[in-house]
């Protein structure tokens, strides 16, 4: 019997036996979690982590409260993280070879997708063991499904770099392509995230999906610009788990790389405007079309 506390109201659930999972031994299981709210769990991944007979978690203690929220006993937890990820596999393989249920969490979501696991599973894998995968939270799909806009074809690029320079260089492949672009970013470096895409891609809608399933889950969209200013004002907004969406961007052809605005501007009074072309081709690429119209326009308005 699971008990679980939704608003305030106590739910009880007995597990029937054909809702029960049969876990076959020598395996191991990978079990996504709840990226906030505790309900979000499925009854085949708490049927699952009941049987374990070794549950690998990316924080102890974040599980345990997990595990203590439904009344699992677990026979054995132990921290499987990114620093010792290799290693523990190895000593998966062993409790395998023992004919142990193993499972593998992470702190919230989907083990593997931006948090450890692949390298266990790679190692698993080679060892000869199955492998199962139990299905459940994942912020990058959970952000997607309320964003409303085609998700055919999209790409998946993680937590954005710290660095400038490698930050930068992801803006700069973002603003050449018109597909959705989807990433994680943490609250302290949001501002600078969106200082980042004003200057490589200010004309792009963005989604910035935050706290997906917490009390203070919100969605906020517009340009890089309207989203700092709203960040600014409000400053709660710059808290917590975050997920941008660049969406897609059918006239990005048409837009002229910030960089050859400026030297254009700097060379319309200087040059005619065939020979400014000709001479920003060699160095950047864009639409020469877009250009020309740009520096006729320019011209109009200073004539």
């Amino acid at each position: 019997m699971y008990t679980i506390l939704i608003e305030n109201n106590l739910f009880i659930m007995n597990l029937s036996h054909n809702l029960a999972q049969i876990c076959e031994p020598s395996s191991l299981y990978v079990v996504a979690t709840p990226i906030g709210n505790l309900a979000d769990i499925s009854i085949r991944a708490l049927s699952i982590l009941e049987k374990a007979d070794v549950i690998c978690a990316e924080d102890t203690r974040v599980t345990q409260h997990l595990l203590n929220a439904y009344g699992i006993k677990v026979k054995h937890l132990v921290s499987l993280r990114e620093q010792n990820e290799v290693e523990m596999s190895n000593k998966v393989c062993q409790w395998l070879s023992e004919g142990k249920i193993i499972t593998q969490v992470s702190d919230a979501g989907t083990p593997g997708i931006c948090d450890p696991g692949s390298r266990l599973v790679k190692i698993v894998r080679e060892a000869g063991y199955p492998i199962y995968s139990v299905p459940g939270a994942c912020a990058l799909i959970s952000a997607l499904s309320i964003a409303g806009i085609n998700t055919d074809k999209f790409t998946f690029i993680g937590f954005l770099p710290s660095k400038k320079g490698e930050k930068s260089s992801i803006f700069d492949k973002i603003s050449k392509t018109s597909e959705v672009v989807v990433c994680y970013e943490t609250p302290h470096r949001i501002l600078s995230t969106l200082d980042e895409a004003i200057e490589k891609i200010p004309n792009r809608k963005l989604f910035l999906i935050r706290e997906i399933t917490k009390t203070f889950e919100t969605v906020l969209i517009g340009t890089a610009s309207e989203l700092k200013a709203l960040l600014l004002d409000d400053t709660n907004q710059q808290r917590g788990e975050m997920v941008i969406i660049f969406d897609h961007f059918e006239n990005i052809d048409k837009v002229l790389p910030v960089e050859v605005q400026v030297l254009a501007d700097e060379l319309v009074e200087l040059l005619p405007i065939k020979k400014i072309i000709a001479l920003l081709s060699n160095i950047a690429e864009f639409n020469k079309k877009e250009l020309y119209a740009y520096l006729l326009d320019k011209k109009s308005s200073q004539d």
